[in-house]
């Protein structure tokens, strides 16, 4: 199921959700990015092996002050004098930029040329907020979805039994997960979030007032780690080794902090391990999100090191990725815990001494992005951005995980 009400039209756009559908079939592609090269260092289209990466900025192609011409007749002959060598003949072109307005004519001149191409529709303001949801698992007792925002490298999840539903780690939008949970006629129960994120804006309190059911979330998280100001919101306390029951399907919470304090990891039917931001498929959480990464660390190897105790066939579903190859032949990212301990860098070094996995954490730590600070204010309540603010503040990819394996 994809989340997305757009299709292809006759006026050669391409809506995200068949964007979507097909990188996930891996279709050879050129992604051709009119926007400013620093816009495309951390917010742009990704794909797997086939798709290849152009980026030329339209002032480049169609200069200001330049004679006045056509804009695509301009761009057509920037494509044959500088990019004969780049575009190989008959490759699918989808063209880019902010709104999809702009990319629409370097689309025409390379129809012009013999090229198939089309223009992202609605550019990227559009491509960040679609959503995509794809089933786990699907049987008489439980459907488990996975829920992406696959420009940011945000996943959520959805667990439906019986005509109940449990929406964990939801993302900026609602509309996506009652959509969902309706489309099965089911009813929201509750809401939980894993921890109070800082690399997007939780839509948790929101659709849990829509629901008419309690938004749950561990106390240490109701608190600003950086301001240190309690949360102005209402959620009712998460705790370790708390039981939600969805139907007959069990969820259960394990405190595991070291992303935050409060960060939690719920255990699926015994089976299917929602991580948060914890384990992800090619990396581990960074511990410095809330300023305090020496202290963190030191938590965070302890709640690795549980977690790695669960059954090798356990199937760990994070709350992010890094690139869309971690994704397995259904688009959907997910591993098992025992492939992961031997593979993946963070739980081999949390195999190790404390000492040595502390060091490696604060030596592969990023940058820290300014913004966080004030998406975890909204998280607690404390600042409410209009649509436009909160744009701003999700703009880029998440950089939730270590720079030694971050994208």
């Amino acid at each position: 199921m994809r989340i997305d009400s757009k299709t292809r039209d006759d006026t050669a756009q391409l809506a995200p959700g068949d964007l979507k559908a097909k990188l996930d079939r891996g279709d050879p592609l050129v992604v051709f990015d009119v926007r400013p090269r620093e816009m495309t260092e951390t917010w742009r289209v990704e794909g797997r092996e086939n798709v290849r990466f152009v980026n030329v900025p339209y002032r480049e192609m169609v200069p200001q002050g330049a004679a006045d011409d056509d804009p695509v007749a301009k761009i057509g002959r920037y494509v044959q004098n500088q990019l004969s060598d780049e575009l190989p003949e008959g490759a699918e072109i989808v063209t880019v930029c902010a709104k999809g307005i702009s990319s629409a004519d370097a689309t025409e001149a390379f129809q012009q040329r013999g090229f198939d191409a089309w223009t992202l529709e609605g550019g990227m303001d559009a491509w960040g907020e679609f959503y995509d949801a794809k089933p786990v698992v699907e049987s008489a007792t439980l459907s488990l979805y996975q829920v992406a925002r696959p420009a940011r490298g945000c996943l959520s999840h959805v667990v439906i039994a019986e005509g109940e539903a449990a929406v964990i780690d939801p993302l900026r939008h609602i509309d996506p997960y009652r959509q969902l949970v309706g489309d099965y006629g089911a009813q929201i129960r509750h809401v939980i979030d894993t921890h109070a994120h800082a690399d997007h804006i939780s839509a948790g309190p929101t659709l849990a007032a829509h629901a008419g059911v309690d938004y749950w979330l561990h106390p240490y998280d109701a608190i600003h780690p950086i301001d240190v100001l309690p949360a102005r919101l209402d959620f009712a306390y998460l705790k370790d080794g708390q039981t939600f029951r969805i139907g007959k399907v069990e969820i259960d919470v394990m405190h595991i902090p070291g992303h935050t304090l409060g960060n939690v990891a719920l255990l699926v039917d015994g089976t299917y391990l929602l991580t948060g931001d914890s384990v992800f498929i090619g990396s581990i959480a960074r511990p410095d999100l809330g300023g305090k990464g020496e202290t963190w660390a030191p938590l965070h190897y302890r709640s690795l090191r549980r977690l790695m105790e669960l059954p090798g066939d356990t199937v760990v579903l994070p709350g992010h990725f890094n690139a869309p190859d971690e994704a397995d032949g259904d688009a959907i990212y997910q591993a098992r815990m025992g492939d992961l301990k031997a593979v993946n860098e963070g739980l081999t070094m949390a195999q190790g001494t404390e000492r040595d996995f502390v060091e490696f954490i604060l030596d592969s730590l990023p940058t820290f992005p300014e913004q966080y600070v004030d998406i975890k204010r909204v998280n607690a309540g404390l600042i409410e951005p209009d649509e436009t603010e909160a744009r701003t503040l999700e703009t880029g990819r998440n950089v939730c995980a270590l720079a030694s394996n971050a994208s």
